[in-house]
């Protein structure tokens, strides 16, 4: 992935697993082996992402691609179940990931941007976001999208022999219209 696309030809898909399982896969895969993006420490074989697509599908989740004008996948964003809770059914915690090659080009943002469009679409109220505490790059980014620190979980992950703090940003929304219980 060497494309240097201007934000202008960037345009944003519907991810398939057909079509962009692998990418996301080496995505993920990367941010396992290289950061605390995820508190994971073995890269995921290729056959779970055929778990990770269905469980996007069975719960209706986006799952938002950034591709160049070749078709090139860039990055990526989802949102999955906050809690397995009724009550919870208006928040959900949401994902971004950008391809090592293509980050510092504003990907994440238009990304995320685009789930919260979604999310106000899906009358969702809460988008959530576990941060590793010392991701300035991601804090920044939801900050400046409107996210407001709502708690930090020290030392509640381990990797890379240190132990790791977990932040959560959330973003309230102005929907559902009229939320209900049941």
């Amino acid at each position: 992935m060497n494309t240097a696309a201007s934000h202008d030809e960037i345009r944003l898909i519907e991810c398939t697993e057909a079509e962009h399982a692998e990418v996301i896969l080496e995505i993920l895969n990367d941010a396992i082996v290289h950061s605390t993006a995820l508190y994971d420490y073995v890269p995921r074989p290729r056959e779970a992402m055929a778990t990770w697509f269905a469980g996007k599908r069975a719960g209706g989740f986006p799952v938002v691609g950034a591709v160049d004008t070749a078709g090139n996948l860039l990055g990526f964003a989802s949102w999955g179940t906050f809690r397995a809770f009724p009550a919870y059914k208006y928040t959900v915690e949401h994902s971004v990931y950008v391809h090592r090659d293509h980050r510092g080009r504003g990907l994440g943002e238009r990304l995320l941007r685009e789930l919260i469009r979604r999310a106000r679409e899906a009358q969702l109220h809460v988008l959530v976001g576990c941060i590793d505490a010392a991701n300035a790059g991601s804090i920044g980014l939801h900050t400046r999208l409107g996210f407001v620190h709502s708690g930090t979980m020290p030392q509640v992950g381990f990797k890379f022999g240190r132990w790791l703090d977990a932040a959560f940003y959330q973003l309230n929304l102005d929907t559902p219209l009229e939320p209900r219980d049941g």
